[in-house]
């Protein structure tokens, strides 16, 4: 096993394309991240495939602020212990529903319960898109794959590229991995390899992370940047991070050793 980073930081965003929650541990399962994107708004309008009311439809979606009410039985699983036994654990559970509520802050300073009504109206009046309606499920409501992570050395690489500071929350990652040694893009080469993050977890990566419009908005201010997709579109095939799957759940920690399992 050899070590190729550490745990730089982690998010899950409780409500797809909204805000992001930092968090210092995180239980990844082969659902994802616990937590992640368990809510996620469906447009009336949007295609069979992929339904989902985005930041790539209505940019300020970004600036909605998405927080658990109660944070402690959302931070992980309530059979943990079970669930990281060895080998293998148990699925784990999510807390009873009344602990998932989450409230939902817009950037003008109204709050919303995710299941207000309310809600769901505002959002399609504002993204101009028809009917709205709230989607709800305990497997992550993911682009393509559960777990997603970029490098440090990536994020500050793509900033050089474009003359600019760049925020790792741009790219919605789940895992940022700051490494041991190298530069950007050397996450690239962990397609097809497992990796152990922490003490338990163990992930195989799928694939580098195809990348949109996202990218170039600004998480804070929802402001476009499209030199940066332009750059990743001309110089690195339009990906940036990797895709990954979990293969034996177990919890993250911030600081904790990336490494390699072959």
């Amino acid at each position: 096993m050899r070590i190729v980073g550490t745990v730089a930081g982690q998010w899950r965003y409780p409500v797809k394309s909204m805000m992001a929650e930092a968090l210092t541990q995180a239980f990844v399962g082969f659902a994802g991240v616990y937590g992640d994107r368990i809510y996620a708004f469906q447009r009336a309008t949007g295609p069979k495939g992929f339904p989902f009311l985005t930041a790539r439809q209505y940019p300020e979606m970004l600036r909605y602020g998405a927080g658990f009410l109660h944070r402690d039985p959302m931070a992980l699983p309530p059979n943990l212990s079970e669930a990281e036994a060895l080998p293998p654990g148990a699925t784990p559970l999510y807390a009873d529903p009344s602990a998932t509520d989450v409230n939902v802050h817009a950037p003008a300073g109204h709050v919303w319960r995710v299941d207000d009504p309310a809600l769901a109206t505002h959002l399609a009046d504002a993204s101009g898109d028809g009917e709205v309606t709230l989607l709800r499920s305990d497997r992550a409501f993911t682009d393509c794959r559960p777990l997603s992570l970029i490098s440090a050395q990536t994020v500050q690489q793509l900033g050089r590229e474009v003359a600019a500071d760049l925020d790792a929350r741009r790219f919605r990652p789940n895992v940022y991995v700051d490494l041991a040694e190298g530069q950007g893009y050397d996450e690239d080469q962990w397609v097809g390899r497992r990796l152990r993050l922490g003490a338990t977890a163990e992930v195989i990566v799928l694939a580098r992370d195809p990348r949109c419009k996202m990218i170039t908005l600004d998480p804070d201010t929802a402001s476009a940047m499209p030199d940066l997709m332009r750059c990743v579109s001309e110089n690195h095939a339009g990906s940036a991070g990797v895709y990954a799957a979990v293969i034996t759940e177990g919890t993250i920690r911030n600081g904790d050793p990336v490494a390699y399992l072959d």
